[in-house]
């Protein structure tokens, strides 16, 4: 075996070839020859090097391996739905949604991150990975009795699946839009508002969204921020994002004028109904349907408590700031603190810093009783959910709106033994 080594890779520790006659004074160390020197002590050398070779082989080949999980599940599986008893086939990693979607199969969805609830179904047959959703949407009874979110769960093996047909997309219709007004609120948000053709209008709830459709057909998800009552502009707040495709087009192409596809309304991000103190948590546009939501609670007489703690890096990125200002001051239930977690000097900033769940959980210890909702990117709420959840922040009363990425990312849900 040394000998083999010896040819593959000589010792080069002192320039060239061993010379016993000179000192080393540098050694360079081979990181594979001693880990495999040391084992030699302890296994059989043949043996040893059987490991060496079918472990560089196994490493060699694992690019072109089948796709694995969990140690046997296949490159592909397939999933048969009922009632219609249609089976498809579903890739690595693809939801029953999308699997479904992707081959004509029109199934029951609106928020497609484990939200709302719309997609939910039944697994009549095989193994399914249930995925990570928000427990509002299904409860641990449900899942014990064999539901799961077809936006959420992957297939394990093959699968059969069953749901309520007719309720796909039952509210969500395509509007064609004008591009009324453009206003830059700060250097990376831009206000847009869109007028439907007269005599159309849009009806929804506050806190829902709508898809942006693109001239290649991809979407781009946005919340509604003004509230319903206030129907004359479908109002958006849009914050651009380095190298967004359409972002950039708004802030660099986009024209008053100019027509919009979208659908909508879409997502149950809405206010439920109870007696508990509401704590928002917006970050950045975030605050787009925190504003849809405080106004519709205030146009219909909430008088429930609501806080609305909006994280920002530095002043400039609170866009607005009057607003929520002028809500405090006419509303005694409403009560608005804003915090930076990166103010410049030039801010000569004297309120609230550092991260905005430290923020919430000064003034809110214990969170037992409280309804949260969380406005704002997925890392955000990804990053402030444990820690709520830590000071009694109940799984059942944690709700958010980070509907752009899917729901394998918002782990809310407790762990399953």
């Amino acid at each position: 075996m040394y000998f083999v080594l010896a040819i593959a890779k000589p010792i080069l520790s002192q320039g060239g070839e061993a010379d016993m006659s000179v000192v080393p004074t540098n050694i360079e160390f081979d990181w594979f020859e001693l880990p495999v020197l040391a084992l030699v002590y302890v296994i059989n050398p043949m043996h040893l090097w059987y490991w060496v070779i079918g472990l560089t082989a196994f490493l060699f080949v694992l690019p072109w391996l089948p796709p694995k999980r969990r140690g046997a599940l296949a490159g592909e599986t397939s999933i048969t739905f009922h009632p219609d008893r249609k089976t498809v086939h579903a890739r690595f990693g693809e939801t029953l949604l999308d699997a479904g979607l992707r081959q004509a199969i029109d199934l029951p969805y609106e928020c497609r991150n484990g939200g709302c609830g719309v997609c939910k179904c039944t697994v009549l047959q095989g193994q399914v990975d249930p995925g990570l959703y928000q427990p509002s949407a299904l409860s641990a009874a449900e899942l014990a009795q064999g539901k799961v979110l077809l936006c959420c769960a992957t297939a394990l093996a093959d699968v059969e699946i069953e749901y309520r047909a007719g309720q796909a997309l039952a509210t969500i219709q395509e509007y064609t839009a004008r591009v009324a007004r453009l206003e830059r609120l700060a250097p990376d948000v831009m206000r847009v508002l869109l007028a439907l053709p007269e005599g159309q209008g849009i009806s929804f709830k506050a806190g829902q969204y709508i898809n942006i459709i693109l001239a290649d057909g991809e979407r781009r998800a946005f919340s509604f921020a003004n509230a319903p009552h206030e129907p004359e502009f479908v109002e958006l707040q849009i914050r651009l994002m380095p190298g967004g495709r359409f972002t950039t087009y708004v802030f660099e192409q986009m024209k008053e004028g100019d027509s919009l596809r979208f659908e909508g309304p879409i997502g149950d991000f809405t206010l439920r109904e109870s007696s508990r103190p509401i704590v928002f948590v917006a970050g950045a546009t975030g605050f787009a349907p925190v504003k849809s939501m405080v106004e519709d609670a205030f146009q219909r007489g909430l008088k429930r408590e609501i806080y609305l703690y909006w994280g920002v890096r530095t002043l400039k990125d609170l866009y607005l700031p009057g607003l929520p200002e002028a809500w405090a001051r006419e509303h005694p239930n409403f009560h608005f603190i804003p915090v930076l977690s990166e103010p410049t000097p030039a801010d000569a900033w004297n309120g609230r810093t550092g991260l905005v769940h430290e923020a919430i959980l000064e003034d809110f210890p214990e969170l037992k009783e409280h309804e949260i909702y969380a406005c704002g990117s997925v890392r955000m709420v990804e990053a402030i959910f444990p820690f709520l959840k830590k000071h009694g922040a109940e799984d059942g009363a944690c709700f958010s709106d980070a509907f752009s990425v899917s729901a394998r990312s918002l782990a809310f849900q407790p762990r399953q033994s």
